[in-house]
């Protein structure tokens, strides 16, 4: 913890102080808050402070996310000030977290999921037509180059372009010019800021499957913190917690980043986690897709004797669930991963990445 600080409660009592680090922006001030909230009801005694800044992301809003080559865009500058001990705990959107976190860290929370698809919000002039109906060569705007391709395959019609900014900044660029008939942005982010009346319709995993981990908000914290990692750990939504680790380790398996066109669907039912995964090329002409699924049922007690309860799958630590559930979720990421690489995903990637490159 950031130098053991405590603060006097009413009562003169000193009370711990916990800071945790998140970015500027209203949408991720939002989702902190709202993570503080529920840790501030499950621990009454913790005084927490927020500790915002700028990362990377925020800053270099000129360029494609794609393009600027670094994995950790808006999570670097929060890893720094956790290795400061500046924060103790940060929260960020789980899709912005690379698979493999640097070296002492780990996510000790995975909240319950909001709806992880993505919406199309129109430009007011378009309201009440789809994509289906917008007239031919209509400009749609997103930065995510998994949302491209498999829109460009579907909707042929219509044309992509790069948008940046936060969700405030790209909503006011599609309502303000006549650039874009229509913009592409995950429906979570539109709810939790309380504009779903903004949302013009859901797609469907048919026309487009979620980038890994979408919805999801994870808490960074580092490993050796046992007390807040136990603190955190209340927070983790179960089937949350195996869906993303599914999938998290389909990315990794695929050595896939947001340099390349990697989408993912997942649902829990009767005890089974489905897996579907898919890689595109940027323009979607080619493309693989599976599912896979797997039994997530928790094993008998003896099984969950000699667990190591801290151990880490692709980068989350998940105390106090069943390590066997945690296992085949993993296990099938990574087995689903194989199946497509074996059936030429790499070299769609690899072309993908190169082409990319070369814009």
């Amino acid at each position: 913890m950031s130098e053991e600080a405590s603060s006097q409660d009413g009562s003169g009592k000193a009370s711990r102080v916990i800071r945790i680090g998140t970015r500027k922006s209203q949408l991720a001030r939002i989702q902190t808050d709202s993570v503080a909230d529920k840790l501030k009801e499950l621990h009454p005694d913790v005084h927490l402070e927020i500790v915002a800044m700028s990362t990377m992301g925020d800053v270099i809003l000129d360029k494609a996310l794609s393009k600027i080559g670094e994995k950790s865009l808006f999570t670097k500058e929060l890893e720094n000030a956790l290795e400061r001990n500046e924060v103790d705990l940060v929260v960020h959107s789980l899709k912005d977290l690379p698979t493999s976190l640097p070296a002492g860290f780990t996510i000790g929370a995975v909240l319950k999921r909001e709806n992880p698809h993505d919406a199309v919000v129109l430009h007011p002039n378009n309201a009440g037509k789809t994509l289906d109906t917008l007239p031919e060569k209509s400009v749609i705007g997103t930065s995510s180059l998994r949302r491209a391709a498999q829109l460009k395959k579907r909707f042929p019609h219509l044309e992509f372009k790069d948008i940046r900014g936060n969700l405030n900044t790209r909503l006011k660029k599609l309502d303000e010019k006549a650039d874009f008939a229509a913009i592409i942005l995950a429906a979570a982010g539109l709810k939790r800021m309380g504009w779903e009346n903004r949302i013009s319709l859901i797609l469907e995993p048919e026309d487009c499957m979620y980038a890994v981990g979408q919805g999801a908000l994870a808490v960074e914290v580092r490993a050796r913190d046992t007390d807040i990692l136990e603190m955190v750990s209340v927070l983790h939504d179960p089937d949350t917690v195996l869906r993303c680790i599914a999938e998290r380790a389909f990315l990794k398996e695929l050595e896939g980043g947001c340099s390349v066109p990697v989408a993912v669907h997942t649902k829990v039912k009767d005890s089974q986690l489905y897996l579907t995964g898919a890689v595109y090329s940027l323009d979607g002409s080619e493309s693989l897709k599976e599912t896979m699924e797997t039994s997530i049922a928790p094993g008998d007690k003896q099984s969950l004797e000699n667990v190591d309860e801290r151990a880490q799958r692709v980068g989350v630590t998940a105390i106090k669930l069943p390590a066997n559930s945690l296992d085949a979720a993993e296990r099938l990421g990574v087995d689903l991963a194989k199946l497509l690489l074996s059936k030429g995903a790499k070299e769609i990637l690899t072309v993908a990445r190169q082409l990319n490159d070369a814009r």
